[in-house]
């Protein structure tokens, strides 16, 4: 294999990858959703103080403020309430 086709096939990987990672978008039917009372159930069992939760691009979008006082924006699979990313912001 040339050294310019390795190339090309190494930037289409990593433009795949860095897209992915931009955008997590949630894959789930709407019916196998738990409700948005359960996902901040369990992150006020985790000491969030939760502002905002809503649904956008398929996933849960939370606004809070993390036990440890960081404020934060999180992503969450709402079938499992896996945490996806986490954006802090330190005030």
């Amino acid at each position: 294999m040339s050294a310019s086709r390795s190339i090309i096939i190494l930037a289409s990987l990593l433009g795949a990858v860095a897209t992915a990672a931009a955008s997590p978008r949630c894959k789930v039917p709407l019916e196998s959703w738990q409700p948005r009372e359960a996902l901040e159930a369990k992150l006020k069992a985790e000491g969030w103080q939760v502002r905002r939760i809503k649904a956008d691009d398929g996933c849960y979008k939370v606004e809070g403020t993390r036990q440890d006082g960081r404020r934060v924006k999180a992503t969450f699979q709402p079938d499992t309430l896996t945490l996806i990313r986490e954006k802090t912001r330190d005030d």
